[in-house]
């Protein structure tokens, strides 16, 4: 009875940014400077990885820290303050993509795979080493990603960069796209496919073939 009562009575634990939140609400400045600082360095690759422009990537950072002190009074704190942030700068960033006139996009059906009538492939092109993602960590590999991320088309490319690089959910992707789920996984199951076919020149024929 005594540890019921007791544990029935024992404080409730404070979220770790509900101080924060608080002197945040209050008006208070230094906890402004704070917020900032201890969040811009990751906002800011966030935002370098999906604009690929310095200084978009700065102002978009700007425009999220400003959303996010206007929005502060609607913000229930049900999540960490850093995890909205960074829902606040994606959708920023997708702003400014959707804006943005695209050049040097490649057609995603050129890269999709094709298939004969007994279900074969087309065009399968040559194996990938085993030792693939090795390579992945050599600076020409990753200059290569990035370049052929950047002409995969627009709404794919999106969706590449939220599911496997920001770490998002397809739900969460879903929500910041306004599309739905089994959507998202369509188009990111398009565009690792068209990704591969962008890559094959860089990966292809090294090493010893992995297994397919």
């Amino acid at each position: 009875m005594n540890a019921a009562m007791s544990e029935a009575s024992a404080p409730v634990p404070t979220p770790p940014d509900a101080a924060l939140l608080a002197r945040l609400r209050a008006g208070d400045g230094v906890a402004y400077e704070e917020l900032v600082r201890v969040n811009s360095g990751r906002m800011l690759a966030v935002a370098r990885r999906m604009l690929r422009c310095e200084a978009e990537a700065e102002d978009a950072v700007q425009e999220a820290f400003t959303q996010a002190y206007r929005a502060l009074p609607r913000f229930e704190g049900h999540a960490r303050v850093s995890t909205w942030l960074h829902r606040i700068l994606v959708n920023a960033c997708l702003i400014r993509l959707r804006k943005r006139k695209r050049h040097g996009e490649t057609s995603l059906d050129e890269l999709l795979p094709r298939f004969m009538d007994d279900g074969h492939r087309i065009d399968a092109g040559e194996p990938w080493p085993q030792d693939a993602l090795a390579q992945l960590e050599a600076h020409e590999v990753r200059t290569a990603v990035r370049d052929a991320i950047d002409r995969l088309p627009e709404r794919h490319r999106c969706v590449l960069l939220l599911r496997d690089i920001e770490g998002l959910s397809s739900e969460e992707v879903a929500e910041q796209l306004g599309i739905r789920a089994d959507a998202v996984k369509m188009r990111l199951h398009r565009a690792r496919q068209a990704l591969r076919a962008l890559l094959d020149p860089a990966l292809a024929g090294r090493g010893t073939p992995c297994d397919e």
